[in-house]
């Protein structure tokens, strides 16, 4: 059953309103801002470092190929240099290319030209040298030759020596060995016993000296074989008169003990031939030296 009485109205509760909460997906998009601001600050400041250093690099790449055409140029300058002396020398030399290359090709020929000489020398020497020792060996034949001449002269000159003769002067001084020719002449001189000066006189009015002594001859006999002289021996003449051939004509010296000899072997006509002989202990006097 209904009650009837007086409605009392129900308290309300008060109206509480909560804010709406701020979305999730605005912190999302503010991080992703928040981030690509960061990324894009640091991008730029990374792309500016990047820029600067390849600016850098390309400066100094710039900078080195400066440099390395300067290098160039140089290099270049000096080859020029070099060239242009090369060729200032060339033409103060006064050659050309083709002198050169004429040059270089006689140069070679020079050269096959010596190996050719040089190869021929050799054998010529090879034959020089082979013709040299058949030229000893003859030589030294010949050698043996002359070794049995020279025995033979020798025999001879013996024989001749025995041949020359003894005999007492015209001052009746026994002399000592007389040559009667040239040919023992020459042997009287190796004996070594007497000074021997050959003498060959003319007839004259004037004297010869010969040796130490002075010499005329005044008249001469072939048929005969006799002559006369005047000896000057110590500014004294002595007269030797009508002397025959091989007949020692005998005279003293002063201070020697031992008489001077004059032989002659040869008488012709208005001519004599033979020699002086002087002691050997009378010094250089008697040499006439």
């Amino acid at each position: 059953m209904m009650s009837i009485s007086p409605s009392v109205p129900e308290p309300r509760e008060p109206n509480v309103y909560e804010a709406p909460s701020t979305p999730r997906w605005i912190f999302v998009v503010f991080i992703a801002a928040f981030v690509l601001i960061g990324y894009l600050f640091y991008a730029s400041n990374a792309s500016n470092e990047a820029r600067t250093k390849l600016e850098t690099e390309f400066a100094q790449a710039n900078l080195k190929e400066q440099r390395l055409a300067a290098q160039v140029d140089q290099t270049n300058s000096v080859v020029a240099d070099l060239r242009g002396k090369l060729e200032v020398t060339t033409q103060k030399l006064g050659f050309t290319q083709a002198e050169l290359a004429q040059a270089r090709s006689l140069a070679q020929n020079i050269r096959q030209s010596q190996k050719e000489s040089d190869e021929k020398l050799t054998a010529q020497i090879g034959q020089v040298k082979q013709e040299t020792d058949t030229k000893i060996g003859q030589v030294s034949t010949d050698l043996t030759g002359a070794k049995g001449d020279i025995s033979a002269t020798r025999q001879d000159l013996e024989a001749t020596k025995a041949k020359l003769t003894s005999t007492v002067g015209d001052l009746g001084v026994q002399s000592g060995l007389i040559a009667r020719n040239q040919q023992e002449l020459e042997q009287l001189k190796h004996s070594g016993d007497r000074n021997i000066i050959e003498l060959h006189l003319t007839k004259s009015k004037t004297p010869t000296r010969v040796g130490p002594i002075q010499i005329t001859l005044t008249k001469t006999d072939p048929k005969k074989f006799k002559y006369t002289m005047m000896v000057v021996v110590d500014d004294k003449t002595i007269e030797k008169k009508d002397k025959t051939a091989d007949e020692p004509v005998q005279f003293y010296a002063k201070g020697v003990p031992r008489p001077y000899e004059i032989v002659v072997f040869d008488v012709t006509k208005d001519k004599v031939n033979g020699y002086l002989s002087t002691p050997k202990d009378t010094g250089s006097a008697a040499r006439g030296q």
